[in-house]
């Protein structure tokens, strides 16, 4: 990721109403901002129309249910959560580490994310991962503090501090759909590497989860109307 330019979760330049991406009049607020810092967006956003907030749960349910996502459809995704969050106890630590490997891989988690998942529970056990102290830390500081952690790679962890801490300048650069939005929203002539999608977003800053979300509508709504972007 790029600076930071936050000295906490929830800094926002100005007297901007809402830092925390919460509602669909707090992520508009951003977006005026933004249009401001970078004209090219706003075609992006007459495309993707309104965007609506996505929050998950804090702790560990939360990284649970983004680990869960991991390289999945939505749709996918969402019918494999359901199996696994209603598996008694599976989304507190001491009751996932209680529950069978069996149990936990027939709802649909690879062998890879159980194990990351059992990685998490074992160090919030440990104290070594504490989801508390997290939401202090500025957002380059947050992504550190959670990538220790073996399993949780840049893209997890960022996807976490969005929807499930709150964080409201992470733009997840890794992440395809973002790459093929920007690519196509921004007219630019080659999808974007990731570093290069870092140095773009960095213009965003300090509201580029409102970015993030508004590139995702714009992905879905392009997806719906020509079946694939680039």
């Amino acid at each position: 990721m790029g600076e930071d330019n936050d000295t906490g979760p929830f800094y926002m330049s100005g007297s901007h109403p809402s830092p925390r991406l919460d509602s669909v009049e707090a992520i508009a607020g951003h977006l005026d901002v933004l249009e401001g810092l970078d004209p090219r967006l706003a075609p992006v956003r007459a495309v993707a129309g309104v965007v609506s907030p996505r929050l998950n749960p804090s702790g560990f349910a939360g990284m649970a249910k983004v680990i869960c996502g991991q390289q999945l459809s939505v749709a996918s995704a969402g019918a494999i959560w359901g199996r696994f969050e209603a598996l008694k106890g599976a989304l507190e630590p001491e009751g996932f580490l209680a529950l069978d490997e069996t149990s936990i891989r027939a709802t649909g988690f690879s062998g890879g994310k159980f194990r990351t998942v059992r990685t998490v529970a074992e160090a919030v056990l440990e104290g070594r991962l504490d989801f508390a102290h997290l939401e202090t830390l500025p957002v380059a500081k947050a992504v550190q503090y959670l990538v220790a952690h073996k399993g949780i790679g840049p893209w997890t962890a960022e996807v976490y501090l969005m929807f499930c801490a709150g964080h409201a300048d992470v733009f997840p650069a890794g992440d395809l759909a973002l790459l093929k939005a920007v690519h196509h929203g921004l007219g630019l002539d080659a999808r974007p590497a990731i570093g290069e999608m870092v140095d773009i977003a960095g213009a965003w800053a300090p509201h580029r989860s409102a970015a993030a979300l508004l590139f995702w509508r714009y992905f879905a709504v392009m997806r719906d109307r020509e079946g694939s972007l680039l």
